[in-house]
């Protein structure tokens, strides 16, 4: 029988992984990731000291490996994201949502949005910019980020992005206006940051404590879902939505019976769902 490579994993583990993952996350790796398993635990690898990911396979079997568990699956969550990312569906809420809203919300009751899928936070703050920019400055704002990473959280609820990070997506004029410059990185201000909030989250969990919004962003989050993740999920999100209130999807993704809950429309070229 042929030794294998450090890396490489053995097909009962590879399965083992797939099931862990897809228990504590819910997202569905097919029989072909074997190297995002490689790239994304080999740092936890080595970080532990261990030979290769089989061994990790062997601590993760273990009872009370809790801590490390939530690395492991989080090390294999997606967390890519950049600032004004999907530039239509910010035109659409600039042209189509907010000018309702400033005309239903007279009455001052608050404006509620939710990123749900925040990563480390570049989309809530996009958001946030743009409601400052569209001189919402002085209304009630509660914008929620979520995400099931606590890494990711961290990063969100500290503000602080890399260069790189700001480069993608972000216009100059809003960098100069938003950021001051924090040695290398840049740190969001405070005119933002006080808009937004952050929470950990599992989206498979009971939603309907988070209450009701005007816009959610769950942007490429469901293509890691099975058939019947997303239909739940769908139908939590629905119940967290305001009647006309928008959802909206990565331009990639497509999900099954959304049409129970929501109507399909276009503005400034960007799909938006409406909850019905």
């Amino acid at each position: 029988m042929p030794v294998a490579e450090p890396q490489t994993i053995f097909p009962e583990n590879y399965r083992f992984l797939q099931q862990h993952v897809y228990v504590q996350s819910g997202i569905v790796l097919e029989e072909n990731k074997h190297y995002l398993f490689e790239c994304r635990l080999g740092p936890v690898v080595a970080r532990l000291g261990l030979g290769s990911i089989n061994q990790l396979c062997d601590l993760l079997r273990e009872n009370g490996r809790q801590e490390l568990s939530r690395n492991v699956v989080e090390a294999m969550t997606t967390n890519e994201t950049y600032f004004f990312r999907d530039p239509k569906h910010y035109d659409a809420i600039r042209t189509g949502l907010l000018p309702r809203l400033r005309e239903e919300r007279r009455d001052g009751r608050a404006l509620r949005f939710w990123s749900a899928a925040a990563s480390t936070g570049q989309e809530a703050y996009s958001l946030a910019m743009a409601l400052l920019e569209d001189a919402f400055g002085n209304a009630k704002i509660d914008i929620l980020g979520t995400d099931f990473s606590s890494s990711a959280l961290r990063r969100a609820r500290a503000a602080r992005y890399r260069q790189i990070e700001v480069n993608r997506g972000l216009p100059v004029a809003l960098l100069v206006k938003y950021f001051t410059r924090a040695g290398v990185e840049w740190q969001l201000r405070d005119d933002s940051r006080r808009l937004v909030r952050f929470e950990q989250l599992d989206l498979r969990t009971n939603l309907h404590a988070l209450g009701i919004f005007d816009l959610i962003f769950c942007r490429n989050v469901m293509i890691y879902f099975d058939a019947q993740t997303r239909t739940r999920l769908l139908e939590q999100l629905r119940c967290c939505l305001q009647q006309g209130g928008w959802l909206l999807l990565g331009g990639a993704e497509t999900a099954d019976e959304i049409d129970r809950w929501f109507e399909r429309r276009t503005f400034a070229g960007a799909t938006v769902y409406i909850a019905k």
